[in-house]
């Protein structure tokens, strides 16, 4: 009897194994890349938001552009192939790297000590401030003003870390998709205040009545860069030079004064 429960056990062990290996085979497995790589394909594929403008956003057209689609644009003109815009979100844009849907992010993807841990990071491209943006009405002047207040932020987003590590207990964070929903709880009265960029903050001023908004606090300053999968190491010379290149002769000062009407900050 003892000998059948063992048998009966080693074989239901043996078939979960053999299972495990089988599911396991379908799971994309990043995968180093190098330039000639992308070279010999024709083509770079690169993710980006477009619920971030105007950094990210989409054209009359229905095409992704703002200040990464012109990075980007720039980047595979200058490999001289063939590029893939791809619109990602802000919670699925680092899995859409690691599992190869992606060669690339330039995705407004702000350098963190914990992004750092999944993936490669260029030189700083663009930079953007990070605040606490609420209803003028609401009393809130610093983090612990907000407890007992509704906070909404695009989830796995950095404005999310920041405002996590501040917000008191009591606090109410309600996380959405992305910014766009972030900002329309914002304006439907779903939330009192919400934490994003600058940028999208102007974007609300220009669509609610005068003197409604006001930033209240800075949650952080944060530099964005581009994002490839660890252990690339030429790619990540190339892309390097890149951003260094374009930098000192004034493209990338160009194209953010085009999207931000404002220079390029100084970054390390």
């Amino acid at each position: 009897m003892i000998k059948l429960m063992q048998r009966r056990l080693f074989t239901g062990t043996a078939l979960a194994l053999g299972l495990s290996a089988t599911l396991s085979a379908w799971v994309p497995a990043a995968s180093a890349q190098t330039v000639a790589d992308i070279k010999k394909k024709g083509e770079l594929t690169i993710g980006m938001l477009v619920d971030f403008p105007p950094y990210g956003t989409m054209n009359s057209s229905n095409q992704p552009d703002g200040y990464d689609a012109d990075v980007a644009r720039l980047m595979a003109k200058d490999l001289g192939v063939k590029l893939n815009l791809l619109p990602v979100t802000g919670p699925n844009r680092i899995p859409f790297l690691l599992t190869n849907k992606v060669d690339l992010l330039v995705a407004s993807l702000a350098v963190t000590p914990e992004r750092a841990k999944q993936v490669q990071f260029s030189k700083p491209y663009a930079a953007a401030s990070i605040v606490l943006y609420g209803d003028k009405k609401a009393n809130i002047k610093a983090a612990a003003d907000l407890k007992g207040k509704r906070v909404g932020v695009a989830r796995a987003s950095t404005q999310d870390v920041a405002l996590t590590a501040v917000a008191p207990e009591g606090t109410e964070i309600r996380r959405f998709d992305d910014d766009a929903s972030a900002m329309q709880a914002l304006m439907s009265g779903q939330v009192d205040a919400i934490g994003c960029s600058t940028t999208v903050a102007a974007q609300i001023d220009k669509r609610a009545p005068a003197n409604t908004y006001e930033n209240k606090f800075l949650l952080r300053q944060q530099v964005m860069a581009v994002a490839m999968r660890p252990g690339q190491a030429e790619l990540l010379k190339t892309v390097d030079d890149f951003v260094a290149r374009n930098t000192a002769n004034g493209e990338l000062n160009k194209l953010y004064r085009k999207w931000l009407e404002t220079d390029l900050p100084k970054m390390q």
